[in-house]
């Protein structure tokens, strides 16, 4: 049975970070947001596959969000997804991490040079509303392939391997054993030779199945390798479809956190005994920490909105975006990203503070906000980030094109 904290939100609490309801996406969003909520803190305990939860993503047709309406998806700007996945990471950062990271591959395949088979995954994926996961992890050189006449046999093993756990196809990326040339191509997960540990124990994020993936002899047939994509600008927004998932995934968090920590200040937390007041919610202390608090996540939330819009404009470009339209969007998600996950380590950690000591207690799941964000913040330093930002400000240069800028 389903452990759930005792408390229940304010009903007249007021609409904090609510989405655009005029929007049919975001207001679906909203939706399954609510129905992920009730068992979050349960799930996160657990682990584990979040299969049901996949399973409505995909009714909803959420996860055909960013394919082009030519190719059967509903064509939304990746703003949209990204809204999107602050709004599941308000309750759940897990779900938002996944849904966010789905649309890598389908990203991959949308701006590739008119490549039949790209276009073909496109069509297959909106028709069969596929969940994507990804085995393409770029520091670990652990998949190698062996060509032959047909096409590439692989061996080795991929680690952080999210959503491959869900994943009805993934997008797998290894090296050749003689040319160490690196390949990528589009096959289902449930290919013969694909074993999916789902060995993710981590701190947080706790059902994103971002543990290993082993492959022992797995056939990849030669019409199923992409080509090499060209190296200009529109080729090379990966790092920033990336970066704004995970900055999105701290925003939502932030957001989440906060709301949760107000709900129960008001109904539950009781006054330190030498506060002078009768309720924890009229004590001057608590009230400048909300303030605080509040003013900082709306200050790092204006700044993913511009980072979100940077985004659009640079997809909107398509090949006519050059290599300085490029290097401003890679800025302007750097300089998010660095307040997002500051503001959501602070947030997350400091909502005990204002609810107290009665809070700090497993049914509850309040945690769960700080370490799924503590342990995206790890796998992502934002002293990088900012030191690009700094040299940009100072000299003009723009990063150069990388894994992560």
């Amino acid at each position: 049975m389903t452990a759930k904290p005792d408390f229940e939100p304010l009903s007249h609490s007021p609409a904090l970070f609510e989405p655009d309801g005029s929007n049919p996406y975001l207001a679906k969003a909203a939706e399954l947001r609510e129905i992920f909520a009730r068992d979050a803190a349960e799930r996160d305990r657990l682990g584990g596959r979040p299969r049901e939860q996949v399973r409505l993503l995909k009714e909803s047709g959420l996860v055909n969000l960013l394919i082009p309406k030519e190719f059967g998806g509903e064509g939304q700007p990746y703003s949209t997804a990204l809204r999107i996945v602050r709004e599941f990471a308000k309750v759940d950062g897990s779900l938002g991490h996944l849904y966010g990271y789905h649309f890598g591959p389908l990203q991959n395949a949308a701006t590739a040079d008119a490549d039949p088979r790209s276009q073909d995954i496109l069509r297959r994926s909106a028709a069969g509303r596929w969940f994507w996961g990804n085995t393409t992890n770029s520091f670990s050189k652990s998949l190698f392939g062996k060509r032959d006449a047909e096409g590439v046999v692989l061996n080795g093993v991929r680690p952080f391997a999210s959503g491959s756990h869900v994943a009805d196809y993934l997008l797998v990326a290894w090296e050749d054993e003689e040319t160490n040339e690196r390949s990528f191509a589009h096959i289902p997960a449930n290919r013969e030779g694909i074993v999916i540990a789902d060995d993710w124990d981590g701190i947080g994020q706790r059902q994103t199945g971002s543990g290993q993936v082993f492959y022992n002899n797995v056939r990849i047939d030669a019409d199923e390798i992409l080509p090499e994509r060209p190296k200009r600008p529109a080729a090379l927004l990966g790092p920033q479809q990336q970066q704004s998932v995970l900055l999105n995934v701290f925003i939502g968090s932030a957001q989440g956190a906060l709301i949760a920590a107000r709900d129960y200040t008001v109904t539950r937390s009781r006054p330190w005994i030498y506060s002078g007041v009768e309720r924890h919610s009229d004590d001057p202390w608590i009230k400048r920490q909300y303030g605080e608090l509040w003013t900082k996540v709306q200050a790092a939330t204006a700044l993913a909105d511009r980072a979100a819009e940077a985004i659009d404009a640079a997809f909107a470009k398509g090949d006519a975006l050059t290599a300085e339209d490029r290097g401003k969007t890679a800025i302007a998600v750097a300089a998010a990203n660095v307040l997002a996950g500051k503001v959501a380590l602070e947030v997350t950690s400091e909502i005990f503070e204002v609810m107290g000591a009665r809070s700090a207690v497993r049914p509850h799941g309040f945690d769960r906000f700080w370490r799924n964000v503590r342990i995206h913040t790890l796998h992502n330093p934002a002293e990088y980030k900012t030191r690009n930002v700094g040299t940009w400000f100072l000299t003009g240069d723009y990063p150069e094109p990388g894994v992560f800028q």
